[in-house]
């Protein structure tokens, strides 16, 4: 009995390094499939860093990665914006959310919502957060108008989106923004 133990415990570590190898090999293989298509630097009004936003691509993805620093706790709406312009002090220079087909605002809306409505980042006690979201399921219709020819800005706002009202989510002010560059 006490030469079985080990030897059944040895076996079990065994499989349980299999399956980990596995996992590492199956997490290698989806990055080597997914490229960066684009990057943002988020800046607040006084010009400090409020984080990064990265456009991610595969053939059946477009997602965005996005980590903000230094921000109020609680849930932020974020949002792609239809003109890659960030002036200061407010960032209305990024136009609306980027809408090229005409829906309604909102994840909630029965008619879609717009390309660039995100959902909602939730801001930890120590200021920040992460998060990857899928932006579409069409990359190649997504990132031309996207990469269109005044650009896409990944806004911040001060509150939370509540995901149907028309036109903007009722979100609030906007507090950080960067503009998506191709990679």
């Amino acid at each position: 009995m006490s030469i079985r133990f080990p030897i059944i415990l040895l076996g079990a570590t065994a499989l349980s390094a299999c399956a980990t190898v596995e996992n590492m090999a199956d997490d290698v293989a989806n990055e080597l499939t997914t490229e960066q298509v684009g990057t943002a630097t988020l800046s607040f009004a006084d010009g400090r860093t409020a984080g990064t936003a990265r456009l991610l691509s595969d053939d059946d993805q477009l997602s965005l990665a996005v980590t903000v620093n230094g921000m109020e706790p609680g849930p932020h709406g974020f949002h792609l914006h239809t003109t890659g312009a960030c002036n200061a002090p407010d960032f209305t220079s990024a136009g609306g959310h980027l809408n090229p087909y005409n829906r309604s605002h909102g994840r909630l809306s029965p008619d879609g919502s717009h390309l660039g409505d995100m959902p909602n980042l939730q801001v930890n006690a120590s200021g920040s957060a992460s998060a990857t979201v899928d932006v579409s399921d069409n990359p190649s219709s997504a990132l031309e108008e996207i990469f269109d020819a005044d650009g896409t800005a990944v806004v911040v706002h001060a509150g939370a989106d509540d995901y149907r009202t028309d036109p903007a989510g009722d979100a609030g002010s906007r507090i950080a923004c960067g503009v998506l560059q191709r990679s």
